[in-house]
């Protein structure tokens, strides 16, 4: 019998407010938030708990933030010491396990199967090294796979008072997958967005037991091969290695406007902007995608985004805005008023060269070559080096651009 693996899901608690309370003593429990001010339509990345209980949350705006709690400490973000911190924990966990799967800045998987201590000895330890070296609290969720180890933790983490870094640890016995995950939400599930939560609360089914009960074909009958899927989630079945390295899994950029703006022209040339950075962004990492998504956020902060599949990979500029401009007009089509507008690149693969989107030139080379030539003088002299002219008379407000 194949030995039962020990996965780790580690979080670090309200991560960039944890920095900012070490560069700064006096923010110590204190309602603090990082991210954009309020003037200029910021957002918050990131609330201490005490902020948090005050129902401020990561995204929200910073205006509504202020209106929940008046008394919050608004901090702009200390530009490379979220890196660096990052940096000496995953250094940490590298240490520990021999492979971890980096999520993000403050997130990481851990296969610990070849450690002979059990799962929560080796996560409690792990906390306390964190704690005393970096003087950083973290939670920590443990399971058999990927997919329950993260939802212990989320739970775990939630089950704390709300007042103070959580500093959790949560553990899923081998066997007990299926019971762990029950009796939570189906929303809760990895995978299960709102739309298909709507979709299976429609049929009854409200928690992740109620699907698990289901039957596979029932499932896949209502939602095709999504069906399936989550099907084996709700049963606690996955099979995911952690991967060294984590490699990405999409890129994306994004604007919030300083006030809305419903001027077709301006829209395009931010859309332009954009493209031309995750076109960038993905040439660097050495990456083409099949998938564009676009993402609109209108001034009563609803949000909607569409996307669309190509047979082939692309990197280019021109080529992720020409999908994204069609995405766009099919999208917008009210011509109201838009608060947000981003631009999204996924499901990697080699990159393939396309003629018809570049109007049957028969130079692909050539303007690969001319790619790489503005790359360069962008990387070594800014981003404003070089322009587009349909883009010389405006600029958009950068500030909560990712």
């Amino acid at each position: 019998m194949a030995k039962a693996r020990k996965i780790l899901h580690l979080d670090l608690d309200a991560f960039f407010c944890a920095v900012e309370e070490q560069l700064n003593p006096e923010l110590r429990g204190k309602a603090i938030a990082v991210g954009g001010q309020a003037d200029q339509r910021g957002v918050v990345s990131s609330a201490s708990y005490p902020a948090r209980a005050y129902g401020v949350r990561s995204a929200m705006p910073m205006a509504q933030a202020l209106r929940l709690c008046p008394h919050l400490i608004l901090v702009s973000g200390t530009r490379g010491a979220y890196s660096d911190r990052s940096r000496k924990v995953m250094a940490i966990l590298r240490e520990t396990a021999p492979d971890v799967e980096a999520l993000s800045i403050d997130e990481a998987f851990l296969d610990v199967t070849i450690l002979p201590e059990p799962i929560e000895e080796t996560a409690r330890n792990l906390q306390q090294r964190i704690n005393r070296e970096l003087y950083l609290p973290c939670s920590l969720g443990g399971a058999t796979n990927k997919l329950v180890a993260k939802t212990a933790n989320t739970f775990g983490k939630a089950s704390k008072p709300t007042d103070a870094p959580p500093n959790a640890i949560t553990m899923v016995a081998p066997g007990g997958e299926a019971q762990f995950l029950a009796p939570l939400p189906i929303g809760g599930l990895w995978g299960v967005g709102p739309k298909n939560a709507e979709t299976l609360a429609a049929l009854g089914l409200t928690t992740i037991g109620q699907v698990a009960q289901w039957s596979e074909a029932a499932l896949v009958a209502r939602l095709g091969k999504l069906g399936s899927d989550i099907w084996r989630r709700a049963q606690g079945i996955d099979t995911r290695p952690v991967r060294a390295g984590g490699a990405a899994k999409s890129i994306s950029k994004e604007v919030t406007f300083a006030v809305d703006i419903a001027d077709d022209a301006k829209l395009l040339l931010t859309l332009r902007r954009l493209a031309d950075g995750v076109g960038r962004a993905a040439r660097k990492a050495g990456l083409a995608g099949t998938t564009i998504k676009i993402k609109l956020r209108y001034g009563n902060f609803s949000t909607h985004s569409r996307q669309t599949t190509l047979d082939y990979a692309i990197d280019n500029d021109s080529a992720i805005y020409d999908c994204a401009e069609r995405l766009f007009l099919q999208s917008w089509t009210d011509g109201s008023p838009l608060r947000l507008i981003g631009i999204g690149l996924s499901g990697f693969a080699e990159p393939s060269r396309q003629l018809d989107l570049w109007g049957s030139d028969e130079h692909p080379a050539q303007r690969s070559e001319f790619q790489s030539a503005l790359d360069h003088l962008r990387d070594k002299y800014g981003e404003t080096t070089i322009r587009r002219a349909s883009d010389l008379d405006y600029q958009p407000n950068d500030d909560n651009r990712r």
